[in-house]
């Protein structure tokens, strides 16, 4: 049976969480790590819905080491793996460190993802350990405001894939058509709003493949609150588009 490390993933601005596994790239280190052994691992990344392997994956690998009531992530290496998606390393062994984090670079198909694992599990299993990575898919958001009164509303939009917030998981791209001085497509912090009359926009953008993405629209419009919410599961290989007509 394979083992299944547990997979977390960080529900950061996907531009920061991008450059800082970027700068952990590059191999610079602070100092000299204070190792105890190596331990050789085998394994392989795959796509956990067809179980095939991921090549030239890079996987950059992080110790924990606890101290003065914190948790301090150092990292040890890097490795990538081969045209079936498969990989040999040898872990240097941090003292202290009883928990790793293997980070995987996100890229188009596949989304920043760090998966944690113990020290006794990576010992335990080391002979061949699996890491599942969801894929992701394409998926377009069309707004169209075909309401002539009141003269000006507000619209807020914001999605999450497999509980991901989706403006985390991958970057998105607005297009506002034939926008005028009362239509302004904003970004915050954790959601899309428009303001005005003459709305008619598109987003697009990556979620998880065959996993649940919730959307949720919030209309403001004479003094009251409306919410919609709307499930889809996107799927490979197929044009997903969700329409919002107000």
């Amino acid at each position: 049976m394979f083992f299944r490390p547990q997979v977390k993933m960080r529900k950061t601005d996907f531009n920061i969480t991008f450059f800082i596994l970027f700068a952990l790239a590059s191999g610079v280190l602070m100092g000299c790590l204070n190792t105890e052994g190596n331990l050789k691992m085998k394994g392989k990344v795959l796509d956990e819905r067809t179980k095939t392997g991921i090549p030239w994956k890079n996987i950059i690998v992080q110790g924990i080491v606890s101290g003065n009531d914190k948790s301090e992530p150092i990292e040890t290496g890097q490795f990538s793996t081969d045209s079936l998606g498969c990989f040999t390393y040898t872990l240097k062994k941090i003292k202290g460190a009883y928990n790793y984090n293997f980070c995987f670079v996100g890229v188009s198909e596949y989304a920043v993802t760090i998966h944690k694992m113990a020290l006794f599990d990576l010992e335990r299993n080391a002979k061949y350990i699996v890491f599942p990575l969801n894929k992701l898919v394409d998926l377009t958001i069309k707004l169209n405001r075909k309401s002539k009164t009141p003269v000006c509303d507000t619209l807020r939009l914001c999605w999450e894939s497999n509980g991901v917030y989706g403006g985390s998981l991958y970057p998105y791209v607005i297009n506002n058509y034939g926008r005028t001085n009362n239509s302004v497509g904003l970004t915050t912090a954790e959601d899309l709003i428009w303001i005005g009359g003459n709305v008619n926009s598109t987003i697009n953008t990556k979620v998880f493949a065959d996993k649940k993405t919730e959307l949720t629209w919030e209309l403001y419009r004479s003094g009251k609150r409306k919410e919609f919410i709307d499930t889809i599961t996107c799927k490979r290989d197929l044009a997903n588009i969700v329409y919002f007509t107000y």
